[in-house]
């Protein structure tokens, strides 16, 4: 499995019950969080993703609405025992600011927090299956948009030829990333006979915060699906121009640059109580595109 599920798809403020941004990538057995605005923990709950499985959290920039909900779910965290380390990247100023929660607050947590301070685009975490990258964009602040890319996908199960060679279901996992298997009988079970040929590898772009912005399509070219932020209507260029933000006409332009499959938008203005619209406009440029609705999860294909 490979996808994303939105938690938060809301701006600044919190309305018409949308929250701030925030959205966890499901890749097999990892999850990422992106972003930790308000009430991250309570979407959590809400959709059933198990937080204790959150091992990496990517924050984009330090606006409130796209952190303010960290401080207490990594407290949450300590307050159940996590015992697995915890890696952050993020702004560097981000760490002096836990730090002075946590002291003031004389929190201990009972696991190990990896601080990692992200300094320009490049891979900040990376492994045999999958890399996560960063790239800057064009926001009022230090800003970076991530990157998810798998290295090798899985291969596919056959279950009905692995249940005739007697392969424990808690092996298949093993099978589908290229393991053999030898049975009780010592007999090895190549893995090409109960299994299919990997996809190709995957891909998904998050683009937070940003004015139009063409030097980020590079960083996204090619991939599966792409997030890009949406903060207003095609009316209001100036508007968005102004406050560093993108137009769904903007977005649109950068899915159809960067040569994506599919196009999500979120990030939505308090002042728009109706979403309609902005379905409607991206879908003018770029036909393949979605609401980032919370909830959601959109599988990656």
């Amino acid at each position: 499995m490979f996808g994303v599920t939105i938690l938060g798809n809301n701006s600044a403020i919190p309305a018409f019950d949308r929250h701030p941004t925030s959205q966890v990538v499901t890749a097999n057995d990892q999850l990422f969080l992106i972003d930790c605005g308000e009430g991250t923990q309570m979407q959590l709950a809400r959709y059933k993703v198990k937080k204790n499985k959150i091992n990496h959290i990517f924050i984009s920039h330090l606006h409130g609405d796209h952190y303010f909900g960290l401080p207490g779910l990594i407290s949450s965290m300590g307050l159940l025992s996590r015992e697995n380390d915890l890696h952050l990247y993020a702004p560097a100023p981000l760490f002096e600011l836990l730090d002075k929660i946590f002291e003031a607050a004389v929190t201990a947590l009972p696991f190990v927090l990896h601080k990692h301070p992200i300094q320009g685009a490049g891979v900040l975490w990376q492994n045999d299956r999958m890399r996560v990258s960063c790239f800057p964009t064009e926001h009022r602040i230090e800003c970076y948009g991530f990157r998810f890319d798998e290295l090798k996908a899985p291969r596919k199960l056959d279950p009905e030829k692995a249940i005739a060679h007697e392969i424990p279901a808690a092996y298949y996992d093993q099978l589908k990333w290229g393991k053999d298997y030898t049975n009780k009988k010592g007999e090895l079970i190549k893995n090409e006979g109960v299994t299919e040929a990997a996809p190709s590898p995957r891909s998904y772009a998050y683009c937070a915060d940003t004015r139009y912005l063409e030097s980020i399509v590079p960083h996204i070219q090619g991939v599966n699906l792409v997030y890009h932020e949406t903060t207003y209507l095609k009316d209001q260029t100036e508007r968005a121009e102004a406050r560093y933000h993108s137009t769904t006409h903007q977005a649109a332009s950068i899915a159809q640059k960067a040569g994506a499959q599919k196009l999500i938008v979120g990030h939505f203005s308090s002042k728009y109580e109706k979403l309609d619209a902005f379905l409607e406009e991206v879908k003018e440029l770029f036909p393949n595109s979605e609401l980032a609705l919370e909830g959601i999860s959109f599988r990656i294909l």
